[in-house]
């Protein structure tokens, strides 16, 4: 290894050294400090995303003028520079380009950047000009992924979702920004949330407002409320220092979205859904490292050599109304979750995937959710929490369990082309779980496991504790254990950590280990490992590790 590689395994205090003082993550308030006022300024920070392994994309917004805050539509053209280097000091530069910031994309800038070296550790930058001299943007440190017949030894991934700015601080990414050992951080959905301040959680509870107060609707709303997340140092310090891999769930748009509309959307009060969902589609990649797919959707695969593939989805785009738990709707086949290309586009891509491990970056719970017998003031609280009626409760319908025939044809097919080592990894429900998704849940163990899914809890959004206003680990107890007698597949939940995943790949395993924050609401919580699950090579189940892995 030269000395301007960077290791994937590299110690966290011996990257440290070489690059600190490039990835010190840039807030607001720093970059006003330091000339923003006269502008222009990057106080958005950078990111980097979607890795190939020849290449990589770029994102980053300029603020051309200290008005032209996102949203605005104010500010004139800019154009930028952007850099690649093998060295922080970007001596060595081995890829260079410029890009146009206009009002009309918000002012973000994306650059695709082709032929870089597969597996390889870079250092990145935009630049652009004020008067004589040249500003730069916070260096970011980003990795290519492994060649595509590469025989690559492991990965490790850093796994998040459901991200509330009112909620809590972002602890868990800055956590994840400190780490030198991550090929990417992939990001399962609710990157932000559309509520009005105040709504969710209530103003008593919350550690910030968001920006804007009011609900987001129009394209200047979400172009605001992704400027302001962004904002957060945390944030930035993690987009400074992995690459991301993002698909989005409801909150990108609002409370439950499907195709045609959402919990959270009053037609005729709130204007027209297609409209609503245009403007936060075009937000999202705006403000996104993420490369638009099929549709322009977020429903696209990554290859990592051939160890691991990565089936990302979409999982709002297309998906039928949901109908209420217990309704025998669920079991409709003219309902999807998918839409019927991308549920082909799915099995397809499974069955013609020859790497040892298939990844599916999957939104919303795949495995079946049922719950046991729960006394009421657990049950009522848990029910607002996941949005279901209080009463006959036998399916979370926002999940797959509100989508049966989708389910059980996509398990079939694992089943029946004897797809092995498929790894659904997912967010949305503010738990954690370990979960072997059965062929039949009724008859599970007796029946067989096809797949393993790991679930990780949220960053900062609201979890049972927080929802009652009690200690962790406390009431939610009761909880957990009727769940896990009622759904036998289950090997593991926590109902209140807030925090996030770290995914370990070799041939032999797939390993998630789950970490915990202390407190959500300090900002400066520590993070401590919680649990580790693996799957083996072929079992298609989970089963308890001891230890993190190294």
């Amino acid at each position: 290894m030269t000395s301007h590689d960077i290791s994937r395994r590299t110690a966290v205090t011996a990257a440290a050294t070489v690059t600190a003082a490039a990835l010190l993550p840039l807030s607001a308030a720093s970059a006003e400090g330091s000339g923003a006022s006269s502008g222009p300024a990057f106080l958005h920070g950078v990111a980097s995303g979607d890795p190939l392994p020849d290449g990589i994309l770029l994102w980053t917004r300029v603020t051309p003028t200290p008005d032209a805050v996102p949203g605005s539509g104010r500010g004139g053209a800019v154009e930028v520079g952007w850099q690649v280097a093998e060295d922080a000091d970007f001596a060595r530069v081995v890829a260079h380009g410029t890009a146009t910031a206009t009002a009309a994309a918000d002012h973000t800038v994306k650059a695709d950047v082709r032929g870089l070296r597969p597996a390889t550790g870079y250092f990145f930058r935009f630049t652009v000009a004020r008067g004589n001299d040249a500003v730069h943007s916070p260096t970011g440190r980003t990795r290519t992924a492994p060649a595509h017949d590469a025989a690559t030894a492991g990965l490790r991934f850093g796994v998040v979702s459901c991200a509330n700015w009112e909620s809590g601080w972002f602890s868990a990414y800055r956590h994840l920004a400190a780490r030198r050992d991550l090929d990417a951080v992939f990001h399962l959905g609710d990157y932000i949330y559309e509520y009005k301040s105040g709504e969710y959680p209530a103003l008593k509870y919350g550690v910030r407002k968001h920006s804007p107060e009011h609900e987001i609707i129009t394209l200047a709303d979400y172009r605001t409320r992704h400027g302001t997340y962004k904002t957060d140092p945390d944030l930035q310090a993690v987009h400074h220092a992995h690459p991301f891999v993002a698909i989005w769930d409801d909150h990108e748009f609002a409370n439950d979205s499907w195709s045609g509309g959402a919990e959270n959307h009053t037609p005729g009060v709130e204007g027209d859904w297609a409209d609503r969902m245009a403007a936060a589609k075009q937000a999202y990649f705006e403000w996104m490292p993420v490369r638009p797919s099929i549709e322009g959707t977020t429903y696209r695969r990554l290859r990592f050599g051939k160890l691991a593939d990565l089936h990302l989805m979409d999982l709002r785009s297309f998906r039928s109304q949901q109908v209420k738990a217990g309704n025998g709707s669920v079991d409709d086949p003219d309902r999807t979750i998918t839409g019927r290309a991308q549920l082909d586009w799915l099995k397809e891509g499974l069955s013609a995937s020859d790497t040892t491990w298939r990844l599916v970056g999957n939104s919303v719970m795949i495995s079946p959710f049922a719950f046991g017998a729960l006394p009421a003031h657990i049950l009522e609280p848990l029910t607002k929490l996941l949005g279901l009626p209080a009463g006959g409760i036998a399916a979370e319908t926002d999940d797959w369990d509100g989508y049966t025939h989708d389910r059980r044809e996509l398990l079939g097919h694992l089943s029946d082309h004897a797809i092995r080592n498929t790894v659904f990894l997912t967010g949305d429900i503010h738990m954690a779980w370990a979960n072997d998704v059965p062929l039949e849940a009724a008859t599970y163990p007796h029946s067989p496991s096809v797949a393993a899914e790991f679930v990780v809890t949220s960053v900062t959004a609201d979890n049972l504790d927080d929802t009652l206003h009690v200690p962790q680990h406390t009431v939610s107890l009761a909880a957990v254990a009727a769940v896990r007698a009622a759904n036998r597949h289950a090997k593991w939940i926590d109902m209140d950590a807030h925090g996030y995943g770290v995914l370990d790949v070799t041939a032999e395993r797939a390993q998630m280990d789950y970490y915990a924050l202390s407190d959500k609401k300090d900002p400066k919580a520590t993070a401590s490992w919680a649990r580790s699950y693996r799957t083996l090579s072929g079992s298609q189940r989970v089963e308890r590790v001891n230890a993190p892995v190294k």
